[in-house]
């Protein structure tokens, strides 16, 4: 029985991906293994987002590259968004990779992989146009996305409701990668959350690329409501569900319905990541995100209104190109002002083919650098500052499992998406209760679970 290794870089919808082309090698028979040096098959799921994400892959797949010389039959794979990018350009860098496959043709993997290992194997390499470059596009692909690993107590999982962006903003490759907005039907979708249901999973997390945008140009308005906001409610509607959430939405996207579908909907989490990338409205305009500062704070605020207490966390860009002192503290200032519970913070990184990586003013690293720490801090001490009001309190958590650094704890999530660990029996893993917070480190929770739940 092959073996196969993967390993995924960047985002859910790039574990979701991966998660998927598991499962397809998994029915023809594949045992998935967690050590590469246990694999036949190695396949590395790759991220264009930064440039630091894809020297990440490319130094990995050079170092597994040894691996060879005492298995000559073993089968390496790019897979994702670098893929997709730079193609049979990666040959070159990579000369003993064997398959290189794109973003709408993960699909396709189980089957490239089958007629490699036979050609390796049955030594008719002659007869296999090789190495596979797979990146075309392909009509459908995104509904291609829908089959799970068996989940076992996992209680929680992804789903892909869509692929694609076409907002096409400044800094980002992902047009470029993913291709435009493509929906899946909402039937398929919610056939596949009671699935999921049936096996044990109490929450869903719904992945796009502009996630809040679903099905505008495909689906129409019903009631006033847009796809998206009808898709959650047909999505929380299915029963065993607990917790919904969806990620990564757009400021744009968030209109009226959207808003106060978080007042109204029980099992919608209150937790929005909320990208900001700049709190000054020139940088905003460069980069083409189509909002300004002060409605970023609107929907802020509007959002809190809909739903007390609800969590925002946000992704932010540092050292933009032309990006002055006096514009980064404004970044500061709004991040400040919305309060935000966490933010994931990136320094600018130029990506072929997109507008901002020819604009004049190029920030150095240096100046990118010591934003970042500044920046860090304030939202450090905004995440410090969160955590502490929470000890004194109940919070209801999903256990997800037990705690990465020992077996003997469990840790869970909370609604606004806040890690817990605690101490219980395993059989806790997958129930939602409550859990009394003792205290807080700078990044976890930790508690007491309540009587009647232990």
């Amino acid at each position: 029985m092959p073996s196969v290794y993967i390993k995924t870089y960047g985002c859910q919808m790039n574990e979701r991906d991966s998660e998927q082309v598991a499962r397809s090698l998994q029915a023809r028979g594949y045992e998935l293994v967690s050590r590469e040096e246990e694999a036949d098959v190695i396949l590395l799921n790759t991220c264009s987002v930064r440039d630091m994400a894809e020297q990440k892959a490319l130094g990995k797949m050079g170092m597994l590259a040894r691996l060879r010389d005492a298995r000559p039959h073993l089968v390496f794979g790019y897979l994702g968004c670098m893929a997709q990018s730079r193609g049979e350009e990666l040959l070159r860098t990579s000369p003993h990779v064997d398959l290189v496959v794109g973003t709408q043709k993960f699909h396709r993997v189980a089957d490239h992989i089958d007629s490699i290992l036979s050609a390796k194997t049955g030594g008719k390499m002659d007869d296999l146009r090789f190495p596979i470059v797979d990146t075309g596009e392909e009509e459908g692909s995104q509904n291609t996305i829908r089959e799970h690993l068996e989940t076992g107590s996992r209680p929680s999982a992804f789903v892909s409701i869509m692929q694609g962006c076409n907002m096409h903003c400044a800094f980002c490759i992902v047009p470029q990668t993913r291709g435009g907005e493509r929906g899946r039907p909402a039937a398929e979708i919610v056939a596949e959350v009671q699935d999921l249901a049936s096996r044990g999973v109490r929450e869903v997390t719904l992945l796009g690329q502009i996630v809040n945008l679903y099905g505008r140009h495909e689906f129409p308005k019903r009631d006033g409501l847009s796809p998206f906001v009808q898709l959650l409610e047909e999505v929380c509607a299915v029963p065993g569900i607990a917790r919904v959430r969806f990620t990564s939405p757009h400021p744009i996207g968030f209109r009226g319905d959207l808003v106060g579908a978080f007042g109204r909907i029980p099992n919608l989490v209150e937790h929005v990541h909320l990208p900001l990338q700049s709190g000054s409205d020139r940088v905003l305009k460069a980069m083409r995100r189509g909002y300004t500062a002060a409605k970023y704070l609107e929907l802020v605020s509007a959002l809190r209104s809909s739903k007390p207490g609800i969590a925002i966390t946000a992704d932010i860009i540092v050292g933009f190109p032309g990006e002055t002192e006096e514009e980064f503290q404004m970044t500061l200032d709004v991040v400040q002002r919305a309060d935000l519970d966490n933010a994931f913070i990136f320094r600018y990184s130029p990506r072929r083919d997109t507008p901002a990586a020819n604009m004049p003013d190029q920030v150095p690293e240096e100046i990118k650098e010591r934003r970042n720490k500044d920046l860090l801090a304030v939202v450090n001490a905004g995440v410090s500052k969160k955590l502490n009001a929470l000890i004194g309190t109940r919070v209801e958590v999903l256990c997800e499992g037990t705690s990465k650094t020992t077996t003997e704890r469990l840790t869970g999530r909370t609604r606004t998406n806040k890690i817990v660990v605690f101490e219980g029996p395993h059989r806790l893993i997958g129930g939602v209760f409550d859990v009394l917070v003792t205290r807080a480190s700078a990044t976890t929770l930790y508690g007491e679970v309540e009587t009647k739940a232990a």
